[in-house]
């Protein structure tokens, strides 16, 4: 497959003009185009000079992306569910409706994500996600760990998980998952303040990324987690406390933090769009990744649903409780970056957050989340003019 013409996203985290030759479901050569005066410098590894035509000879689908945006495929690290469906269904018929959903809504690579509830019930979920993942169909999306949010969490700040399932941090537990299942479970969700957390931080950080979150924790505990080796903060301003100029709380903790990535869901129900906007001026671009926290509901009309053996009912474009706690996401990863750039986020960092950052987080840079020869044939393409209509999703080059 060749693609010609498109403004390509690269590495650099900017737009250039550039051909994509794609073979054997990788990419092949990116190749930057020179009738494009605008562009000052070439692509590092890139050809330049002759035309694709000249130097390439190829029989198969020829793609014109003229005037139209080329972007990785987008990474959501943090998802529950989907079209009825949800990670904790572990079963092949939930695995695959997800995987298809996520794939044609431009969400290549995806990280199902599990809700505080025993351990038989977690190790169930993950072996049989780990064991799905190993015989993937085509039209789906990659399945790359799970994400394991709680059940080491406080029991004030449960949001919508089931208080019935906290528990203690539990190292024995999660190092066993990690050598059952080849270490597929990628992020763990954890309030540093309850007893033991800081052993479990110390211990775990190196075999899986360790997120704050569903917290009470202060600054200074905080700041400690992160000193010890947390790496990650959980659907940033929610299920956490906020910032106070005397209490400034996880949130600043993670700002003074290297290499700490924030993770939030742009909705447009869980945060305030100026909040979107100041979560990205006060991090840093390289910082953010936008997460959808989807449930069964995303990709379904109004009505009941359940999360994490609770009812949940979607109205409004999201998902709530019954006394009207707003539980899960109903949008999917695509629709969360066309609202931050709709919110006002720099188009550049918006994209950089829903597939560069994600992708580094997980650990997965070398194969997702850009465009550049040797990667995952993943790819996007998008018309601008239309309100960023997704024209097109490429996944494994086909």
């Amino acid at each position: 497959m060749l693609i010609k013409n498109g403004l390509v996203y690269t590495e650099k985290f900017h737009f250039i003009k550039a051909d994509i030759l794609i073979k054997n479901g990788l990419i092949s050569a990116v190749k930057e185009r020179q009738d494009d005066e605008s562009v000052k410098e070439p692509v590092k590894g890139c050809g330049a000079g002759e035309s694709w035509e000249t130097e390439y000879k190829t029989d198969e689908e020829v793609i014109d992306a003229e005037g139209k945006w080329v972007l990785p495929g987008l990474t959501d690290l943090h998802f529950h569910g989907c079209v009825s469906y949800d990670t904790n269904d572990a079963c092949d018929e939930a695995l695959h409706a997800m995987a298809v959903y996520q794939r044609k809504s431009g969400v290549t690579t995806i990280c199902p994500t599990t809700m505080t509830l025993p351990e038989d019930e977690l190790t169930r979920i993950v072996k049989k996600a780990k064991e799905y993942s190993c015989h993937q169909r085509d039209d789906e999306s990659t399945i790359v760990g799970v994400n394991l949010e709680g059940p080491f969490i406080s029991k004030d700040k449960v949001g919508a998980q089931n208080p019935l399932y906290v528990t203690g941090p539990d190292s024995a537990f999660i190092e066993k998952l990690l050598e059952e299942t080849d270490c597929f479970p990628k992020l763990i969700t954890m309030a540093p303040e309850v007893t033991g957390a800081m052993e479990f931080i110390k211990k775990l950080h190196d075999s899986i990324r360790i997120s704050i979150g569903h917290t009470t924790t202060d600054y200074e505990t905080a700041k400690e987690a992160y000193n010890n080796g947390a790496g990650h903060l959980t659907h940033m301003f929610n299920a956490m406390p906020g910032i106070h100029h005397r209490m400034p709380g996880p949130i600043v903790a993670a700002q003074e933090s290297a290499d700490v990535t924030c993770e939030i869901i742009c909705d447009g129900v869980h945060v305030h769009p100026a909040s979107i906007r100041l979560a990205f001026e006060m991090m840093g671009a390289h910082k953010m990744i936008l997460i959808s926290d989807s449930c069964r509901a995303c990709g379904m009309p109004d009505g009941k649903y359940e999360l994490g053996g609770q009812d949940i009912f979607k109205h409004d474009h999201a998902a709530f409780l019954k006394d009207g706690t707003l539980a899960a996401s109903a949008s999917n990863l695509y629709e969360c970056m066309v609202n931050a750039i709709d919110f006002g986020v720099p188009i550049e960092d918006a994209l950089r957050a829903a597939t560069y950052n994600p992708a580094k987080a997980l650990g997965i840079l070398d194969r997702y989340g850009s465009i550049k020869k040797g990667k995952a044939a993943d790819i996007l393409i998008i018309d601008p003019e239309k309100h960023y209509h997704l024209d097109r999703v490429i996944s494994g080059g086909r």
